[in-house]
């Protein structure tokens, strides 16, 4: 895994974890060498973030949840912490594919909002930025308004639109291309990366398959034609 995304994290630099849960990802990025500001609105993940990486002084801990701006908000937990989600449509259609078979979806937590806006302007531009928010991707890209340089989102297939208006926001800040992964395959599946309606297309002609699922990468061509000197 940390081969994977040495790729787009340096030694020394800062990323932005987005839905970070209980830190599976937030290890990986600190072993790299970033700085890790690590953004997780429940209580119960906060207290295990906290434990396991609070004495390490690249790691911030935001407990909020990210929107298009700033305020409060309910998240709707799920009888598994990592399916914990603001996204009444995104629950909505995980029920009707039968995704996550028994899991249920029912105390609510009360959690702040903040935005990537207000995020960068306290801690500075990251490098890259992930996010996994159970279908909260589109709300937390409307609180971005200047591309960083890569950030990974989440997909599911019977969820797929918002992913596409996150790319369409996106590319509207600037010049970018894309790449995408399957599962946990820490392998990129396109040869060369594409431009936002290639990947489109790419999205919309997945299955509707209830067991798929992936991340979109997004990086800018800046940062694809200096990979590319690199190489």
């Amino acid at each position: 895994m940390a081969k994977f995304y040495a790729q787009f994290i340096r030694a020394g630099g800062l990323c932005f974890d987005v839905g970070a849960n209980v830190g599976n990802r937030v290890k990986v990025f600190l072993r790299l060498g970033s700085n890790v500001v690590a953004v997780e609105p429940q209580r119960n993940c906060s207290r295990i973030l906290k434990i396991g990486y609070g004495g390490n002084d690249r790691f911030v801990l935001v407990q909020k949840a990210l929107g298009k701006a700033e305020g409060k908000a309910e998240i709707i937990k799920g009888s598994s912490h990592a399916l914990s989600s603001l996204s009444t449509d995104w629950i909505r259609r995980v029920k009707e594919s039968n995704r996550f078979g028994e899991r249920t979806w029912v105390d609510k937590e009360p959690v702040e909002l903040t935005t990537l806006d207000q995020l960068i302007a306290k801690y500075g531009k990251p490098d890259f930025i992930k996010i996994d928010v159970e279908g909260y991707e589109y709300e937390v890209i409307q609180g971005l308004t200047g591309l960083v340089d890569g950030m990974s989102i989440e997909f599911i297939p019977e969820f797929i639109d918002p992913v596409i208006r996150c790319i369409n926001h996106l590319k509207e800040l600037g010049d970018i291309v894309l790449n995408y992964s399957v599962g946990e395959s820490m392998e990129l599946r396109l040869n060369a990366w594409v431009a936002p309606q290639e990947m489109i297309g790419i999205l919309r002609a997945l299955p509707e398959d209830n067991i798929l699922f992936g991340d979109v990468y997004v990086i800018t061509r800046q940062r694809l034609t200096l990979k590319k000197s690199a190489d």
